[in-house]
């Protein structure tokens, strides 16, 4: 009863939180998007107390519950190991293994360092939450659109338009190879070994698996009952029962009672231990690994906090039919642009996981994760698909880690994320000497005026001026600028963004 109650609940939340990455029509955001805000990294990045404490008080009354139910990315690994058990006629193919304790507090002590640092690109590497989304965007998001699209197509031949068509395109090549190494490495170790990844590499298990050393319930063996017959440590994906010595280690017990359902001796169960009434079974030991104490265990929790209080509708290409238009390519900006309420460049740099919540969120097509090395696959803001619109607000509150903070649509008409730059060589004006007047007639905060080219001239052509106080860096003279490949106008960003 215990596996099929946490397995229905992991099944549910995971689909759940992968249809929030699918969610382009912005309708089970409202309902579902606070499971993003439940995870363990966003929440520590957000400074999101609550939810932090809640999760330490699930893991010290339950254990590792959040790995086994409430993380997308072990949610995956069960799914991937329980088909290849299938697949290879094996469904108990497990056996206990040592710790890789070097390993495990090596990924755990590069996670720390890495946000007291600073250095974003290694916290969204390793945080299992981001990996997931990232897979979840760039590789399943895909084909759920596509797949749309077909139906959409099928719709508008019986004259329905219950469905309609959305855009598919890879965003960032380097985060869709980033997001097929992860499938692929976890998809592998789960493959052969269960949760081999959450107990060697994921530092948020490491930190948890701390907590459930000391959790109320946990697996208790009848040493009476137990014949050794071995059958629960070759059904523990986690590979912490050592069924030989009557060890259990609880730091890397993922609770998924798939042992309880093969002892068909009864002689494991889940209780309280205080209230067991028999021999608890004991903690796995090992030279490398050895008994975390509590002052341990208050270190580490120490250090997470001391850490985080440190770095506190598609284009088209045609004309008419007729002639074939050239894609606009991005502008080499000095600046990168970030999203309105991210404040800035250093909230969204310390803050930001890399989940791709917000860039599948986007309905301007206008975020895309970063190439750059100082913000690996962080969004950023380019207009060669779009503009932001000034009542749009949809990457603001979907973000779970705090890196774009809530704003409403009147404070986002108000918000300064860059300035608009002519570019006179570009400007058709001058290379053609024909009037145009798209970036002046589009701008939404009427920052764009046009003077006299050649002031004193009758029937001068006339050229834009723009005014840096007024303009909000939308990119919608950058996008409807007729210019390509390059436009005329292009946003430079603010690093930190203010009001207009």
């Amino acid at each position: 009863m215990l596996k099929k109650t946490r397995t229905i609940t992991a099944i549910l939340l995971f689909t759940l939180i992968t249809l929030v990455f699918f969610d382009f029509t912005k309708t089970l955001h409202p309902w579902f998007g606070w499971l993003a805000k439940v995870q363990f990294v966003p929440a520590m990045l957000a400074v999101n107390v609550i939810t932090l404490l809640l999760l330490a008080l699930i893991t010290l009354l339950f254990g590792r519950i959040y790995c086994s139910v409430i993380c997308p990315l072990g949610t995956i690994q069960d799914g991937i190991s329980n088909l290849s058990g299938r697949r290879r006629g094996k469904k108990s193919r497990f056996r206990y293994s040592a710790a890789k304790s070097w390993m495990r507090y090596g990924a755990l002590a590069l996670f720390i360092a890495a946000i007291v640092a600073g250095i974003s690109s290694v916290v969204s590497l390793l945080d299992p939450y981001a990996a997931y989304g990232r897979i979840a965007s760039n590789l399943l998001a895909p084909l759920y659109r596509l797949g749309n699209n077909l139906l959409a197509w099928f719709a508008e031949r019986t004259g329905s338009y219950a469905f309609y068509p959305t855009d598919v395109w890879i965003k960032g090549l380097i985060t869709f190879g980033v997001a097929v190494v992860t499938l692929t490495a976890v998809g592998i170790l789960a493959w052969r070994n269960g949760r081999t990844y959450c107990n060697t590499i994921c530092p948020v298990g490491t930190a948890l698996g701390f907590l459930s050393r000391f959790s109320l319930f946990r697996l208790v063996l009848d040493a009476e009952k137990c014949t050794k017959c071995k059958r629960c440590e070759r059904s523990c994906k986690a590979s912490c029962i050592d069924a030989e010595n009557g060890t259990v280690d609880y730091s890397r017990c993922v609770n998924c009672f798939n042992c309880m359902e093969k002892c068909n001796l009864g002689a494991l169960k889940y209780v309280p231990v205080r209230m067991a009434g028999r021999r608890p079974a004991k903690p796995a030991d090992s030279s490398t690994d050895g008994e975390m104490s509590r002052r341990s265990l208050l270190t580490i929790v120490g250090t997470f906090a001391v850490a985080r209080t440190v770095r506190a509708q598609q284009l088209l290409h045609v004309d008419g039919g007729l002639a074939e238009i050239e894609d606009k390519k991005a502008p080499s900006r000095k600046t990168p642009l970030a999203p309105p309420g991210a404040q800035g460049l250093k909230n969204m740099k310390t803050r930001c996981t890399a989940c791709q919540l917000c860039v599948s969120a986007c309905p301007n097509n206008v975020l895309r994760p970063s190439g750059r090395l100082v913000t690996f696959m962080q969004p950023e803001m380019s207009y060669e698909r779009g503009y932001c619109r000034p009542e749009c607000t949809e990457c603001s509150q979907v973000c779970p880690a705090g890196a774009i903070k809530p704003v409403t649509a009147a404070d986002r008409t108000g918000i300064s994320v860059g300035h608009a730059v002519w570019l006179k060589n570009n400007c058709v004006v001058n290379t053609d000497e024909v009037q145009c007047s798209n970036c002046e007639r589009h701008c939404p905060a009427k920052a764009i005026t046009l003077i006299d080219l050649n002031p004193g001239v009758k029937n001068s052509l006339k050229i834009p001026v723009v005014d840096d106080a007024l303009c909000t860096g939308c990119g919608a003279c950058e996008y409807l600028c007729p210019v390509r490949p390059f436009s005329a106008m292009y946003v430079e960003g603010n690093v930190r963004h203010h009001s207009v």
